[in-house]
């Protein structure tokens, strides 16, 4: 789909923020590896995702993007990916339910290991070593062994992203994600949050919307778009040895598809002319994201989109604007109007979590929710006032009950963060929150339609 490119093209542009491995050879040998394995995900399955983004592109669905800020090889277990998978399915049924619209549900799962350094060494107490670049790089913990930057590795996050993949598609397609199991979803901690009590009572409507099609003869258990659900993966295509390694040669198409997840996406630090990931992502088939903030210029924005997606297709790209609470509404809408301006179709969506981290008084990293719901109201007083959709959400969130992010429903205290502070990297929502999160914003869509019938009528 681009001319004189190649997996490892990349090679010859700028690359920011991947990791020095000392051993070479050894970096050569676990690229090669990789290569020789299964794909992890299809060509099929990613061009049936940029099929359902073309749908929220042009306004007749929602996207659901949410997960880990950065998986871990310790907190790998069944248990944390059954429950991340179902808070992400709760909140796509009240979003369904409150929208009317389908609901396109992509998990930052099976892949997100990789995180970008402001510095490739970190140094404490006058001792100086790499800095922690994921698991799929090196370990968290400030030791000099841990934090070798080990090529191997790879290996290890590819296995892992196989066994969730294949969790995730067995609990998409399996039974667990039918709406007749719907009670069935809310975790034991979240009966703390009223938002639980408001998902069981929508949760008792669906029940008697099913009962009722059983009445008029219509078998739910035979209609299979209430027995599965589709379920796609996506991670910021960060560690481009390993992205290189994954990539294949559709054997229907002649195309080349990023293997390891369905959509990737470029970061904020990596989006600029030139760049080794931009390079790469130009030549791949898979729908991607593009992180937008206030270095945002928009005639640059246009220059990458022409680079990314010179066809215009529809659903290849999605932009995920994260400006801050107090930013986004000055700093979007000349975005909005210069993509609008030039013809270029893409999927707006709002990430409210990276624009507001704040440091607690107790020496935390967390993001208030208060301002992470801001964020999201002006999103869509953004795209109201330009008369644009609105697209979807990308949080950062997990299915466990952690103490990250302060506020909510179920207030975490500042003081309160150091209970079950877990997470890798940023501060995540936990299951209360994100329900909540949820909730309000099946509010604003709801909004948002009712102002559009108003204004066609």
């Amino acid at each position: 789909m681009a001319r004189e490119w190649t997996p490892d093209s990349w090679k010859s542009h700028e690359a920011r923020h991947l990791p020095a491995y000392a051993d070479p050879a050894a970096l050569a040998d676990a690229v090669d590896t990789l290569a020789a394995y299964p794909p992890l995900v299809f060509a099929g399955e990613a061009r049936a995702l940029k099929a359902d983004l073309a749908e929220v592109a042009n306004g007749r669905a929602f996207l659901l993007q949410g997960g880990d800020c950065a998986e871990s090889f310790a907190e790998f277990h069944p248990n944390n990916i059954r429950d991340t998978f179902r808070v992400l399915l709760q909140m796509a049924v009240v979003l369904t339910f409150a929208s009317k619209r389908p609901v396109v549900k992509v998990g930052r799962m099976a892949g997100q290991f990789a995180k970008p350094r402001s510095s490739d060494t970190e140094t404490r107490d006058g001792v100086t070593l790499p800095s922690y670049f994921g698991d799929n790089v090196n370990g968290i913990e400030f030791e000099a062994e841990t934090r070798r930057n080990d090529p191997a590795r790879m290996i290890r996050a590819y296995s892992q992203a196989a066994a969730t993949l294949n969790l995730l598609r067995a609990f998409a397609t399996g039974g667990y994600a039918n709406l007749r199991q719907v009670h069935q979803w809310t975790l034991d901690f979240m009966g703390r949050s009223p938002w639980a009590e408001k998902f069981e009572a929508m949760a008792d409507r669906i029940g008697e919307a099913l009962d009722f099609m059983e009445a008029c003869g219509i078998d739910p258990a035979t209609v299979p778009q209430l027995q599965g659900t589709s379920f796609h993966t996506s991670h910021e295509a960060l560690l481009l040895p390993y992205e290189q390694a994954m990539t294949r040669r559709d054997s229907l198409t002649g195309d080349w598809y990023d293997c390891s997840a369905h959509m990737l996406w470029i970061g904020d630090r990596t989006r600029f002319e030139g760049s080794a990931h931009v390079e790469f992502a130009r030549g791949i088939g898979n729908p991607l994201g593009m992180k937008c903030g206030p270095s945002t210029e928009p005639d640059a924005l246009l220059r990458m989109l022409d680079t990314l997606n010179p066809a215009r297709e529809a659903g290849r790209m999605t932009l995920i604007s994260r400006f801050g609470h107090d930013k986004v509404e000055a700093g979007l809408p000349a975005l909005i109007r210069a993509v609008r301006r030039e013809g270029h179709p893409v999927v707006w969506s709002c990430d409210p979590m990276h624009g507001n981290v704040v440091k607690s008084d107790s020496g935390y990293k967390t993001r208030p929710f208060d301002r992470i719901l801001s964020e999201v109201k002006g999103f869509f007083a953004v795209h109201r006032a330009e008369g644009s959709h609105a697209g979807g959400i990308h949080v950062e969130m997990t299915g466990q009950d952690v103490t990250e992010c302060v506020g909510g429903a179920v207030a975490i205290t500042d003081a309160g963060l150091a209970d079950r502070y877990h997470t890798h990297c940023d501060p995540r929502l936990n299951a209360a929150q994100s329900l909540e999160l949820a909730f309000l914003l099946a509010e604003m869509i709801n909004l948002e339609a009712g102002r559009a019938q108003a204004d066609a009528a």
